[in-house]
C-alpha cells in the first residue's frame, strides 16, 4: 500500500467525523496516540508499539486530510527531492 492509498483509506473512513470534531481536537487525538506510543516504548511491549505506531500514522493522516496536505507528496518533496537533512 502506498502512503497516498493509506491517506485515502483514512479519508473515506474518518473525514466526516474528523471534520465535525475539528482540526484542534483531531490534533489532540494525535498527540494522545504519541503519548501511548511513548508508554509502549517505555514498557518494551513490541505488540503494543506496533499498534501505537499504526495509530499515530492514522491520526497523522487524519490531521493532514483536514489540512488538505498530501502526505506522500510532502514527504517526497522534503526527503526525496531535497534529500534528507544532515
Amino acid at each position: 500500500m502506498e502512503i497516498s492509498e493509506a491517506q485515502q483509506l483514512i479519508r473515506r473512513a474518518y473525514y466526516e467525523r474528523d471534520s465535525r470534531r475539528g482540526l484542534y481536537a483531531t490534533f489532540t487525538w494525535l498527540v494522545e496516540e504519541v503519548g501511548e506510543l511513548a508508554n509502549a516504548l517505555l514498557e518494551g511491549d513490541r505488540d503494543n508499539m506496533e499498534e501505537e505506531v499504526a495509530d499515530v500514522f492514522a491520526w497523522l493522516l487524519s490531521v493532514a486530510n483536514l489540512l488538505g496536505i498530501d502526505v506522500e507528496k510532502a514527504f517526497k518533496k522534503k526527503y526525496v527531492e531535497r534529500g534528507p537533512p544532515p
